[in-house]
């Protein structure tokens, strides 16, 4: 897929752990952009013209699949998709996905599509069928920062994700905040009543561990476990993986 200018842009990836504290161990790595001296995304998105930036987004996934399996992948990789990338000329963009995937060695069980909240979704139904389609080859459905976007709890009643990744923001300093310990007990609850896994995006301090651990919660991704790996995976926290 990468022709023209997009071919041009130099980039890469780095890959960040999640963890099962029950399980105790890695279950998954999100995908996130790089450039190819371990730049932030924007820097790399800023040199993507915005009429080519759906093309380049998927190019860039067909890349970190690539990377991901020469690495020697062995749990599941999590994917970001926008609502509009999904939906995309009839599933364009993720049939191409789970085909890259697949050659490369990766199954589609192994697959996190994580769904971005960063645009409103025109049609809900439509992106419902779409994800019903993954979910039949075996792909788990998250809602990616959640908390954060347009959608809310509105996605969350219409997608009937696998799993939501709670916002960072909404966890950040969560041990002292008695309003956001309130909407975070409320939105665990309501996910164990529909079987929607949570995991907690973003932790860094020992007492927001505490505090979401004490609730219940399972999985987990952020710099108190593991920073993200430049081309590599990362290791993690030993001690985290052994409660």
């Amino acid at each position: 897929m990468e022709i023209g200018i997009i071919k041009n842009i130099k980039y890469t990836h780095a890959f960040q752990p999640i963890i099962n504290i029950d399980a105790g161990k890695v279950v998954s790595y999100e995908v996130l952009l790089r450039g190819k001296n371990n730049e932030p995304p924007g820097f790399i998105f800023d040199q993507v013209p915005t009429e080519r930036l759906m093309e380049f987004d998927q190019a860039s996934r067909e890349r970190a699949i690539k990377l991901a399996s020469n690495l020697g992948l062995e749990c599941s990789l999590s994917l970001n998709f926008t609502p509009g990338s999904i939906l995309f000329e009839g599933g364009k963009y993720v049939e191409n996905t789970v085909a890259v995937s697949q050659y490369h060695g990766i199954d589609a069980k192994k697959l996190i599509i994580e769904i971005t909240e960063s645009e409103a979704i025109i049609s809900s139904n439509e992106l419902w069928n779409a994800l019903n389609k993954l979910r039949r080859i075996g792909a788990t459905i998250a809602i990616d920062d959640f908390g954060a976007g347009y959608a809310g709890l509105n996605l969350l009643a219409d997608v009937q994700p696998d799993l939501i990744k709670l916002d960072m923001y909404l966890l950040r300093n969560i041990d002292k905040n008695g309003p956001r310990q309130s909407i975070v007990r409320a939105i665990s609850d309501v996910c164990l009543d529909l079987g929607i896994d949570v995991l907690a995006e973003g932790v860094e301090t020992e007492e927001e561990f505490d505090f979401l651990n004490k609730l219940g919660v399972s999985l987990y991704q952020g710099y108190l476990f593991a920073k993200p790996g430049f081309e590599c995976f990362p290791p993690v926290s030993i001690q985290y993986l052994k409660r």
